[in-house]
């Protein structure tokens, strides 16, 4: 009978030094167990990683995950699209291996979660597009006349802001019915960071963030929400990114850029703007590239990234991590077309993979193997 519950005081023991002491998640992601930490490394050599954040580069990273996974059998990735706030909010509190966000952490955020790296993955842009009955795609726009319709100051389809670069389309004099996001969204930072650009009175006005006050309109939540609300709505006009606009042809306006020159938003304009960007962009990648730079640059387009810890607690999560990390700066960026995003311009790969050299793992050494 000694012998027997000796055993299995050996048992329990050896059961609580194997428990992980991994933070734990205090906000649990959809279909998680709640109060779950990331898994370990498994013993068997399998590595699970897990991430949320931003939709917008969902489906581009679903495939990425795929992908990967097929060369990479023992790895298993898990991605929740849970928002850029979200993402922000489950690598600060280290419930995730890797967050994802369309807009930057701000200095504050960053204060939180010391440590993070923004890693560029792909572009994207945000376009207007329009429900007016007979106007196809290629409506121009200006800078001004894009901010003054979102203050309400330019109130009609034929006001002679819109219809002066416009001389051979017949508008409508009819009220202008605008959309927003009435969540917070990255989509919604980038565009209002285009009209703080090109708008001081939006500047000083609504001004920037992933949500903003708007001077009237309709608010829908998400993309799906705007497009099915200015579908819904005749004359009306609102902001959604490119992918989606492109995968349920919408029509859309083209907006002169910086150059002065009308441009179509697409993935190479789109490209071009972060181009443009790169050679100011600065060391630690995070940056705004709206009204960039470039005569065939898109106006309103930004970065997605990966926010990853630049020292990382498990070594073999770590070099999974990087790994996935660099394998989508190389064969990954070859999927982007088809998916309607943007790749990154080969300056900013370049950025990136100093970036991912500088990742170590608990004992200080770089997680990926220096290439000769």
């Amino acid at each position: 009978m000694a012998r027997i519950l000796l055993t299995l005081a050996m048992f329990l023991l050896a059961a609580g030094c194997g428990r992980s002491d991994g933070p734990q998640e205090t906000g649990s992601l959809p279909g998680s167990k709640p109060n779950a930490a990331p898994q370990p490394a498994g013993a068997d050599g399998e590595v699970t990683l897990t991430g949320a954040g931003a939709t917008f580069p969902y489906p581009l990273y679903s495939k990425w995950i795929s992908e990967f996974q097929k060369a990479n059998t023992k790895v298993k990735i898990n991605y929740q699209s849970i928002g850029s706030g979200g993402g922000i909010r489950q690598i600060t509190e280290r419930t995730v291996d890797f967050g994802a966000t369309d807009a930057p952490m701000t200095e504050e955020q960053l204060a939180k979660a010391a440590g993070i790296l923004h890693l560029p993955t792909c572009l994207g842009a945000v376009v207007l597009t329009y429900n007016l009955e007979g106007v196809p795609s290629g409506l121009k726009l200006t800078p001004e006349a894009a901010a003054h319709i979102f203050l309400g100051k330019i109130k009609k389809w034929n006001d002679q802001a819109i219809q002066k670069e416009n001389p051979d389309v017949k508008l409508p004099d009819k009220e202008i019915a605008t959309v927003h996001r009435s969540d917070g969204s990255g989509t919604t930072k980038i565009f209002v960071d285009y009209l703080s650009a090109v708008s001081p009175e939006w500047k000083s006005g609504p001004g920037t963030g992933t949500s903003v006050n708007w001077p009237g309109g309709l608010g829908a939540k998400g993309n799906d929400g705007v497009s099915a609300l200015i579908t819904s709505t005749p004359a009306s006009i609102g902001y959604i990114e490119l992918a989606y606009a492109m995968q349920n042809k919408l029509t859309f306006a083209s907006l002169r850029n910086k150059s002065g020159k009308f441009v179509a938003p697409s993935l190479e304009s789109t490209t071009a703007a972060g181009a443009g960007a790169a050679a100011k962009m600065p060391d630690d990648l995070r940056m705004s590239i709206v009204d960039a730079e470039g005569e065939d640059a898109y106006p309103i387009a930004g970065f997605t990234y990966l926010l990853v810890y630049q020292e990382q607690k498990d070594l073999a999560k770590g070099k999974v991590l990087a790994n996935f990390a660099k394998w989508a700066m190389q064969d990954g960026q070859k999927f982007t077309n088809d998916l309607h995003y943007a790749p990154l311009p080969t300056a900013v790969v370049e950025k990136v993979n100093k970036k991912l050299a500088t990742l170590v793992g608990p004992d200080g050494k770089p997680l990926l193997t220096p290439t000769p």
